[in-house]
């Protein structure tokens, strides 16, 4: 069984900038399990354990939304958490101009893998880069005052022209992404 995400990756610009956060944010709250700057990412569709027989018809339905959609700029902005800044459980980057193009391309995905059999999201697609994770979300005050500072804070413009089916793997030490596929937009 196999575990892909279909995502967006983000430039290098934004990578350092969300890189630069990271060291900040960790001297803030020591308990979270923060993303390798390597690995940070926008998801536009988890699809959980599938078959690697079912992997193609997958590659296929994804690769089809790519060559459909256009290239399109993503602005990387502002700090928050899930469920929210007081009790964070995921603490995110947010994002702005683009998120319509993301949230239209995500909708797409998901569309074509509905027609697979895969569970529709149950709730709205909402953007994010996925910084850090708590086991449990608590009160922290001196975090939720570091994302509420950093709330209006850019961190650059990502293009987003290309869809990557990637395996993620969860391990100890967090997720590790292999890419098993990937598709320019508008091919």
């Amino acid at each position: 069984m196999e575990t892909p995400v279909a995502r967006v990756l983000l430039s290098e610009e934004v990578r350092l900038a969300l890189a630069a956060e990271l060291g900040h944010l960790r001297s803030r709250a020591g308990d979270v399990a923060w993303v390798a700057p390597e690995n940070l990412h926008v998801t536009v569709k988890f699809l959980g354990s599938v078959a690697e027989e079912r992997l193609p018809a997958v590659g296929r339905a994804v690769g089809a939304v790519a060559a459909a959609s256009r290239p399109f700029s993503l602005i990387v902005s502002g700090l928050g958490a899930f469920p929210t800044v007081t009790r964070p459980r995921v603490v995110w980057a947010g994002l702005g101009p683009g998120t319509e193009a993301l949230a239209a391309l995500a909708g797409q995905v998901e569309e074509a893998l509905a027609a697979l059999g895969f569970a529709r999201e149950g709730r709205p697609f909402v953007g994010h880069v996925t910084l850090g994770r708590r086991r449990q979300p608590r009160p922290d005050a001196g975090l939720a005052r570091t994302l509420v500072a950093a709330a209006g804070r850019r961190f650059g413009r990502t293009v987003v022209d290309r869809l990557v089916l990637m395996r993620s793997d969860l391990g100890p030490r967090g997720a590790r992404y292999t890419p098993l596929e990937s598709w320019p937009l508008g091919a």
